[in-house]
């Protein structure tokens, strides 16, 4: 099981920081709120992850961010209604490791949310291989594998079906895909997502492999078994 994130939401409106707050905890967050920029330099280090407002009664969010940015290295992510490309170029620069424009996505949040923190904790390589039933998916060689025969697959198919079977139990977004496998999160998902789950089911020759949850996204469609080698450090 995963080690659940703390995250601090800094924001002045009380309603939308109640909404983000509730949100998060209903996805297995600990979350809670602090309405003003000074608030947040008192608060910050008892989190894993700061969602950031930048238009705070007290202080300009982007000195917020310097202040905390300089004495401690948590994960920023702000969020704001200023969506110039010079305020998010200044966003960054102040310290913030992504920067979201109001109106957004809650879904795509949650995928910015797991992005930035898979960047700042980095995960021990391991060389994976999950199977499920006569379906094997290799990492290490990036083969996929049915009954034993080999399945030819591109690099993105290859990458969506690892992704699914490697949540087996939830419901991969469509936004979740955007972002993760194709890197690009600020695009609508379109039909590319579904041209690949069509062609991936063609080559495994079931729909029952990948299920579509309808206005989510996909479910990985069978039970799977996960083993991890740890590979050595490279020196």
């Amino acid at each position: 099981m995963r080690e659940t994130l703390r995250v601090l939401v800094v924001e002045n409106e009380a309603l939308a920081a109640d909404c983000l707050v509730n949100g998060l905890r209903r996805h297995g967050y600990e979350a809670e709120s602090v309405d003003t920029g000074a608030k947040a330099l008192q608060s910050h280090r008892g989190a894993d992850l700061l969602l950031l407002d930048l238009d705070l009664p007290d202080l300009d969010g982007l000195e917020a961010c310097q202040g905390i940015r300089a004495s401690s290295d948590i994960p920023i992510i702000a969020v704001t209604a200023r969506g110039s490309e010079l305020d998010r170029v200044l966003g960054l620069r102040a310290g913030a490791d992504d920067y979201m424009v109001k109106p957004y996505g809650f879904l795509e949040l949650l995928a910015r949310i797991e992005a930035v923190m898979r960047r700042v904790r980095p995960q021990v390589r391991t060389m994976e291989v999950i199977t499920s039933g006569p379906l094997r998916i290799d990492v290490r060689t990036r083969e996929v594998r049915l009954d034993g025969r080999h399945v030819e697959v591109t690099r993105k198919e290859f990458d969506l079906l690892y992704l699914l079977a490697s949540q087996p139990e939830g419901v991969v977004s469509r936004e979740q895909l955007m972002a993760e496998v194709w890197d690009d999160s600020r695009s609508r998902p379109g039909r590319t997502i579904d041209t690949h789950v069509s062609s991936l089911r063609g080559k495994l020759g079931s729909s029952g492999w990948i299920t579509t949850v309808r206005g989510v996204g996909f479910r990985f469609g069978g039970s799977v078994t996960v083993g991890r080698v740890p590979l050595p450090e490279r020196r």
